[in-house]
């Protein structure tokens, strides 16, 4: 069998498996009975069971938690990793989120990249193994999970009740394979004194803070000299208006992952610039501006560090007010050689002060693979194998995924190097190309991973 041959032969089959799951809400929602993550990560996750069904595999569903596909014998598994809960839609799309739209030589919708299209991917490439009649000496399951983007509970339930995987990899990282990811330190940041009436902005925790509306009285602040602060920041847009005696500010940054906050525009911090620099006295202003800011290097907090495979970096991603009180979800990736204990240390002397206080929510352990190990080397040759790129390596990254939930796989795919394909953002796409390209790579993993 021509493996690429046969992959153009099933790829509309392929783009109408991809909207039938692009169809589903899949953010997590409130917990139901027998839903964890509420309606739509449930009716996704039995659409894919469905589909892989369909497609003659072995499928079981894990209390819609998870649920996995599987084929081969054996008893060693392969595990491929996916997710098919989405983060929130938010605005700006010129096409309906909820509906594969393709356009020339790409679609678009919400998961198409991160991380449906990749579970596509996953499963075509099962199909393709299956096809070929080479020996499954393995099992071979495709897992898919429903709460990657909210906590990765999903994988927890699956390793209470499931055997672990030998091997494998997550679709959901980058080409050509991330063979170490940053710690996770989550923080929130609060208010203790402000004159700012209401501060609401973002989305999503693990998003830049793109949009931000902010209410402050009108004498505490000069319109004039604040629309010529707002004008020197990288805000995308900004309108101020005054009515009632109070100000109204709106902000349109830009969106980027949590991971990479310098690809993005922080409307909160932006906001919080233009009011200090336009003469507003305020302690959480002044607070913010020198514990957060704009510069994402952690730096207000004692923790602007950094090692061989990268820097920290902080992101605001939630900003509210409730009951006066405004609070701010931090998110920071921290460098994979340091410990809770160091850093800890080091944020302890900065996260309380008159102007407002930090509290530390949670502390993740990074993940690290010696580039040199044999699981990262199998992936990496089937993506030499499959593309003749050579110029990129395996990488460190600041994103989490199922890898640090999972022992014994590594993120593999599915962002190629050097590619926006808008994830967490408006207008998410995938490159159809791409999707073929994925699905002869994944089986030629699998294929390594088998001779292992």
């Amino acid at each position: 069998m021509n493996c690429k041959e046969r992959i153009s032969e099933l790829t509309e089959e392929m783009l109408e498996t991809l909207s039938r799951l692009v169809q589903y809400n899949s953010v997590e929602g409130e917990a139901l009975p027998g839903m964890p993550f509420g309606q739509g990560p449930a009716d996704v996750l039995k659409e894919a069971l469905q589909i892989a069904g369909e497609m003659g595999f072995e499928t079981r569903n894990l209390d819609n938690y998870c649920g996995y596909a599987q084929i081969g014998s054996g008893e060693e598994i392969i595990g491929v990793v996916a997710h098919l809960d989405i983060v929130p839609a938010g605005e700006g799309w010129n096409t309906d989120p909820f509906c594969l739209t393709r356009i020339g030589d790409e679609v678009f919708g919400r998961g198409v990249s991160d991380d449906k299209g990749a579970a596509v991917a996953s499963l075509y490439a099962l199909k393709l193994l299956q096809e070929s009649g080479i020996p499954l000496n393995k099992r071979i399951r495709l897992i898919l999970g429903c709460n990657e983007e909210t906590g990765s509970r999903c994988m927890a339930h699956y390793n209470e009740v499931e055997e672990p995987v030998t091997c494998g990899f997550t679709p959901d990282g980058e080409f050509p394979g991330i063979h170490g990811e940053k710690g996770l330190l989550r923080m929130t940041a609060f208010s203790k004194k402000t004159q700012i009436l209401s501060m609401n902005g973002g989305f999503v925790g693990n998003a830049v803070c793109s949009r931000c509306t902010t209410v402050v009285p009108s004498d505490v602040v000069d319109v004039r000299r604040l629309e010529e602060a707002l004008a020197g920041t990288a805000l995308e847009e900004y309108k101020v208006t005054e009515e009632n005696g109070a100000i109204t500010i709106y902000a349109q940054g830009t969106a980027a992952h949590a991971s990479t906050p310098l690809l993005g525009v922080n409307a909160a911090g932006c906001t919080m610039q233009a009011l200090q620099e336009a003469g507003m006295k305020d302690d959480f202003v002044e607070y913010y501006n020198s514990h957060i800011g704009t510069a994402c290097d952690g730096a207000g907090y004692g923790l602007k560090i950094g090692d061989d495979y990268g820097e920290l970096t902080l992101n605001n991603g939630i900003v509210k007010t409730k009951d006066g009180q405004i609070s701010c979800s931090l998110d920071c990736r921290v460098p994979v050689t340091y410990n809770e204990e160091q850093i800890r240390a080091l944020a302890e002397p900065y996260l309380e002060d008159a102007q407002g206080r930090t509290q530390i929510n949670e502390i993740g352990k990074p993940l690290f693979y010696p580039e040199d190990s044999p699981l990262v080397q199998s992936l990496y040759n089937a993506y030499v194998e499959v593309t003749g790129d050579e110029s990129h390596k395996p990488m460190v990254i600041g994103g989490g995924t199922y890898a640090k939930s999972i022992p014994g796989i590594i993120a593999f795919g599915c962002e190629w190097p050097e590619n926006d394909n808008h994830i967490h953002d408006a207008n998410e796409k995938l490159k159809i190309e791409e999707l073929k390209l994925q699905t002869e790579i994944y089986v030629q993993a699998v294929k390594n991973l088998l001779e292992q």
